[in-house]
């Protein structure tokens, strides 16, 4: 137990959502005899969960701005659509379609902050006549029909990284990204280390940084070899690439930057953050029109993949997004969440589901079964912070920042920024 301690920074519960995800997979995998590691499952249930990982970047971000969003599915549905339309009648290259759907998706977000922000009527509100509104627009503008999309632009939703070099039997250019993803982990974690020993923080034991880095290590060289090693044709899923940038983007803002703490400040005591010189609504619109932009490029990912869209297109993609968020971590008051806690609460309900279905279990116990996990998840959460203990998913942050969670002060996901931090900040 103490080398557990060690290992994950005092507090082993800080890896609940991590342990939680692996403990499906292994179960799964011995209850479907060997078929959820399997290198087309992997595959698929990537591909086929992407565009809702990506709505729950930007959902984590309301969340944590103290709102809601039900309106993703349906301006997913809308701009799918649209881009759908204009590209079979007008005859637009693929990128012009895709700048045209996160236009869209803009002037959408810009409509909902603005009556957010600025006219003061809750998100709840909002977005619910949203989910209305744009559900209908795809109707209208679709009659209700399918609308196929270009090859070219399926790409997106359900292209794969192409083969380069030699025969090896492997996708060459996955091993890659895989090699150097495993190898920036152990760079950026030694150098966190080496940062905090030359400041005179408090750094782990050597044996538990490098059993930390085999560990990681080995789960991304292991996901590489699943990825490189599918059916001719396949390799790591082109919307993998992009869910892969927005992770480390807006794990980057919401962290590093004055913008992401701001958000944190008004989710955590709106009024607070206010005096301090915090914009809330500046913030509140952002987060907004953020939300819409990444649901329209989810509602072209989903489009991409399934090669046409459809009127029922995005429909319940909003209680899925939401799920994953809570699930991860966040908080139903605002203030807590992150962005990697969101994709994997969104890991867990896709390997759940997934699983489920490898074993026949019907749609009706799925739904139960998906809905007593994310109780629990926030049963669970809410409970420990009664009890006066950090967010799991909090300290699993503070923990993967290469520090062993000593030595170091808290991340702004884990608790919400005094006013006199964010004024300096601001």
């Amino acid at each position: 137990m103490d080398a557990l301690k060690k290992l994950f920074g005092g507090n082993a519960r800080q890896f609940g959502m991590i342990f939680a995800l692996v403990a499906l997979i292994v179960l799964f995998q011995i209850l479907t005899g060997g078929l959820t590691l399997t290198p087309d499952n992997v595959i698929n249930l990537f591909n086929g969960n992407s565009y809702i990982l990506i709505l729950a970047i930007g959902m984590v971000l309301v969340i944590i701005a103290g709102h809601i969003d039900l309106s993703v599915g349906s301006v997913s549905a809308a701009v799918g659509i649209i881009v759908a339309i204009t590209m079979r009648d007008w005859h637009l290259p693929t990128w012009v379609g895709i700048l045209l759907g996160l236009v869209m998706g803009a002037i959408i977000g810009v409509w909902q902050g603005f009556w957010v922000a600025y006219v003061g009527i809750p998100a709840f509100i909002v977005t619910l006549a949203g989910m209305l509104m744009f559900r209908g627009l795809n109707q209208f503008i679709g009659q209700s029909n399918t609308i196929p999309v270009p090859k070219d632009f399926q790409y997106i939703g359900a292209g794969y990284l192409p083969e380069i070099g030699p025969d090896t039997g492997y996708n060459n250019l996955t091993l890659l990204i895989g090699l150097v993803g495993a190898a920036a982990v152990v760079y950026f974690e030694l150098r966190s280390r080496r940062a905090a020993k030359a400041l005179g923080a408090e750094v782990p034991e050597l044996w538990v940084t490098v059993t930390k880095l085999v560990l990681i290590a080995a789960a991304i060289l292991y996901a590489t070899y699943l990825f490189a090693t599918g059916r001719p044709g396949t390799s790591f899923p082109i919307p993998g690439i992009i869910l892969g940038v927005l992770v480390l983007l807006y794990g980057f803002v919401s962290a590093k930057t004055i913008v992401g703490r701001h958000v944190y400040a008004v989710g955590g005591n709106r009024h607070a953050a206010e005096l301090s010189g915090v914009k809330s609504k500046q913030v509140n619109f952002l987060v907004m029109m953020n939300m819409a932009i990444l649901a329209a490029l989810a509602g072209m990912v989903f489009v991409g993949r399934s090669t046409a869209s459809g009127p029922f297109d995005g429909t319940g993609w909003e209680l899925d997004a939401i799920a994953a968020v809570f699930i991860g971590g966040a908080a139903v008051t605002g203030g807590v969440g992150t962005v990697i806690g969101s994709i994997v609460g969104g890991l867990v309900m896709a390997v759940l589901n997934n699983g489920l279905q490898l074993l026949s279990i019907g749609a009706d116990r799925t739904q139960m079964i998906k809905g007593a996990v994310l109780l629990a998840a926030v049963a669970f959460d809410v409970y420990n912070k009664t009890q006066g203990k950090k967010s799991i998913i909090g300290l699993l942050m503070r923990g993967i920042s290469g520090n062993g969670g000593r030595g170091v002060p808290a991340q702004p996901d884990e608790t919400t920024k005094t006013s006199e931090v964010v004024a300096k900040e601001a």
